[in-house]
């Protein structure tokens, strides 16, 4: 049995996260060894001084990243298939490898965060701030992959936080998620020679497909179940797989620890980057955020993030984090197309970021957000039953499923297109999201209505949609 000498600061709080850590990064370090057994929760939390808990929801934070796997009878051990450095160290570098120092306007989205709680004040005083202190040369064309300062921000922020294991030459700031994936995208494509073959969860964003296709993608849905997207499903000759992991958009599910597995596993195989956008996983309520699973395969992994959820799209602000050699690719990318993302608002966002007011603010949102969300559940429960609703352990929307044989009178006999249109009617955000492998759904947004005022938009929209419950 493996000896963990961890180490703890109980005046630090955050007790389980901290094990997780140190575990985390024993496996990564190769300290713990695939298949390495560790202790019991009860004599590792007996050996630390902490309760079982604590122990407990370490483990299960790990295992749901995929980094430690339990077996009745068997213990918990460090997962097979997980290697030291978890796989980019071990592999060879090459010349190449070394690390060098549009969207159409939709209106706003059910994914949107409330922009009336963006932080003025906040940004204001990091802009004067940054003002003040950046030197002269500061405002000069910079790296197009990113000031310095805020790239290792982000690569201490995403370790920090996402589990990420990245440094500041492996991230590159993008105008957003949006404009990260097409970068990759058209880099494989370049390396290829041709147009690259890209699987994408089914359902998904319809936003996202354009953008994809215009990269240089051809672009192939694969079904998302219970359990995350199919992995078995997968396409044998694609390049590379986009997904959402932390929160499946548009279900709401969380990809399995066995499904996280397998998707590593299918990278390694056969070749492919697996692409992960990371879009509102900061907003977890019922658990600290599952770890990106990046942090499990740096060396396939690319994960793309932003601010457009944490505090609004609108500042096109976001970020890759991806193995050297796509860092790099991209980084090139970046300055053959524009040379790069304005100065002072990454300047800011490190500030924030350094400072731990980024970090506050995320909290106060959690906050409020779960507020919301609790209000349009609860209500969605008590006037509209025949919904059932999925998804609302994280982000800043819910999946609702229509069953029909219960709805009554319902627009269209449960149509979701037609309660999008009531829904919408009713002051709720919502879109209809349909799928080629399963029935359509419907997306509701919390985020930017009051918690004061759901109950009164849901019965508005069972009104709309011709009754409350069968009688």
């Amino acid at each position: 049995m493996a000896d963990l000498h961890l180490l703890v600061d109980r005046a630090a709080g955050g007790l389980a996260g901290q094990i997780a850590r140190e575990l985390r990064e024993a496996v990564r370090s190769g300290r713990l060894v695939p298949g390495a057994r560790l202790p019991a929760t009860r004599d590792l939390a007996r050996d630390l001084g902490l309760s079982r808990g604590v122990v407990v929801e370490a483990y299960e934070q790990l295992a749901a990243e995929g980094f430690l796997e339990s077996r009745t009878g068997a213990g918990t051990r460090v997962a097979a298939r997980v290697a030291a450095g978890a796989g980019r160290q071990a592999a060879p570098e090459r010349p190449e490898d070394r690390r060098d120092s549009c969207w159409p306007h939709y209106g706003h989205r059910p994914t949107s965060p409330d922009l009336g709680l963006f932080p003025r004040q906040v940004w204001l005083a990091a802009v004067r701030h940054v003002l003040a202190t950046l030197p002269n040369d500061g405002l000069d064309y910079g790296d197009p992959g990113g000031v310095p300062a805020l790239r290792r921000e982000l690569a201490a922020y995403l370790g920090r936080v996402r589990a990420a294991d990245a440094s500041p030459d492996d991230v590159v700031v993008v105008t957003g998620v949006a404009q990260g994936l097409s970068l990759v995208v058209q880099a494989l494509a370049r390396d290829r020679g041709r147009g690259i073959v890209l699987a994408v969860e089914d359902p998904t964003s319809a936003r996202q497909l354009p953008l994809l296709r215009r990269a240089g993608a051809d672009v192939v849905p694969v079904p998302v179940d219970g359990e995350g997207i199919v992995v078995g499903a997968l396409p044998g000759d694609a390049d590379a797989v986009v997904v959402t992991p932390a929160h499946q958009y548009p279900t709401g599910v969380v990809l399995s620890p066995a499904r996280r597995a397998a998707l590593v596993d299918w990278a390694a195989r056969t070749g492919a980057l697996v692409l992960e956008d990371d879009y509102d996983a900061e907003f977890r309520f019922d658990r600290d955020p599952v770890g990106c699973l990046q942090g499990l395969a740096p060396d396939r992994v690319v994960l793309a993030g932003s601010v457009s959820k944490a505090l609004a799209p609108g500042l096109r602000l976001g970020w890759i984090a991806a193995p050297p050699r796509v860092a790099r690719a991209v980084r090139l990318a970046r300055g053959e197309l524009d040379l790069g993302s304005p100065v002072i608002d990454q300047y800011v966002l490190a500030h924030l970021i350094e400072s731990g007011t980024y970090d506050r603010h995320l909290r106060r949102m959690r906050r409020e957000y779960r507020r919301r969300r609790d209000a349009l559940a609860g209500a969605l429960a008590e006037h509209l039953p025949w919904i059932t609703v999925r998804g609302i352990s994280a982000g800043l929307h819910l999946y609702a499923e229509v069953n029909a044989a219960d709805a009554v009178d319902a627009v269209a006999g449960g149509d979701p297109s037609g309660l999008a249109e009531a829904a919408r009617a009713a002051g709720l955000s919502a879109e209809v999201v349909t799928s080629a492998h399963g029935s359509p759904g419907l997306v509701l947004g919390f985020a930017r209505l009051p918690a004061h005022r759901v109950a009164e938009a849901v019965r508005a929209l069972a009104g709309n949609a011709g009754g409350e419950v069968r009688g």
